[in-house]
């Protein structure tokens, strides 16, 4: 892997001016922020453009950061247009979970990559699921496949709790996109990596049972 690809640059670049213009215009923050309230009255350019604003730098910072360590991971694997391809969808995805449920909320509003940046970051642990990653403040790296079963029931938690001014269900859906979209681009991996998407799959059936049931 020879340095950043052109379209992870491209990515981080259009994330990076439309961010800083949100910063210095509050007009332009509210237009495209994600509002269900917009979106109800048929604003659906919402469900794209809100995951290219940040609320600051730092956020900004952390996303795009996370993006550069696992996007070439995902095109030197799979190609340009697939990573193009999980990033909008995991976007979009996790953005249509978060209208799922928040759809009565007409106040509710929303803002950053993480959707897309996730459904990177799960393709690339479905690709190589024993490289090591830092869960939160554990100061050793675990297995990526632990890393993906540990958030997604973190997400879970903080769904089902409301935690923190973080989208989880954003967070979750770009997850699902993600994983759904590289086996489907991959299927070999139904052969090589089979445990991984089994282990995978079960946050996603808890968040599914759970919801049918109505406990979230």
């Amino acid at each position: 892997m020879d340095g950043i690809h052109i379209a992870t640059l491209i990515i981080i670049g259009a994330n990076v001016l439309f961010s800083f213009k949100g910063f210095n215009d509050f007009s332009h923050f509210e237009k495209y922020k994600f509002n269900i309230a917009g979106i109800r009255r048929g604003e659906q350019i919402r469900m794209i453009s809100s995951g290219f604003l940040h609320a600051d730098f730092s956020h900004l910072l952390f996303n795009m950061l996370t993006l550069y360590f696992f996007a070439d991971v995902v095109i030197f694997t799979l190609g340009v247009f697939p990573f193009v391809l999980i990033y909008f969808a995991s976007l979009i995805f996790g953005n249509i979970l978060s209208f799922y449920f928040h759809k009565e909320e007409f106040h509710y509003s929303a803002i950053g990559a993480s959707g897309a940046v996730m459904g990177v970051l799960y393709s690339a642990i479905l690709l190589y699921p024993d490289m090591g990653l830092y869960l939160f403040f554990i100061p050793i790296p675990i297995p990526a496949w632990i890393f993906g079963i540990l958030y997604l029931l973190y997400s879970i938690y903080g769904m089902k709790k409301s935690l923190g001014n973080i989208g989880h269900d954003a967070h979750f859906g770009g997850a699902i996109a993600g994983y759904v979209l590289t086996i489907l681009l991959l299927p070999s991996l139904l052969d090589s990596h089979l445990w991984v998407v089994v282990l995978l799959a079960i946050p996603i059936l808890i968040l599914f049972v759970l919801m049918k049931m109505k406990k979230i």
